[in-house]
């Protein structure tokens, strides 16, 4: 059976089958990349719990930045949000993104 949470015309914020929630791509509000990372990271703890997971539950991620010169800023950030034990495998990429005020986008998927 699928669930789908959040839905709207063109995508569902979570979409949860066979014990695994996939969450859609989120953006932060901020300045800096690190405070779009920290506020994206919020956003998906919200996401993750409405699908009955959490972060330690994370199984891949997929980060894109508008900009790779960013990759440290948003890692600090990253490295002190996952909890240790539990990195999930991740991918990281430069991409042009929706807005060019956003500097950070994370996909994630996770067991539930």
């Amino acid at each position: 059976m699928i669930e789908r949470i959040g839905t709207g015309t063109r995508m569902s914020a979570i979409v949860k089958h066979g014990g695994v929630a996939y969450l859609a791509g989120q953006v932060g509000d901020g300045v800096t990349v690190a405070a779009q990372t920290r506020d994206c990271l919020d956003r998906i703890d919200t996401l993750l719990e409405k699908a009955g997971s959490s972060r330690e539950n994370i199984l891949q991620a997929v980060i894109w930045l508008a900009d790779m010169a960013d990759f440290s800023e948003m890692n600090a950030v990253w490295d002190a949000w996952v909890p240790e034990g539990h990195a999930p495998a991740r991918a990281c990429g430069e991409a042009r993104l929706a807005s060019p005020d956003i500097k950070v986008e994370i996909i994630v998927t996770a067991a539930c």
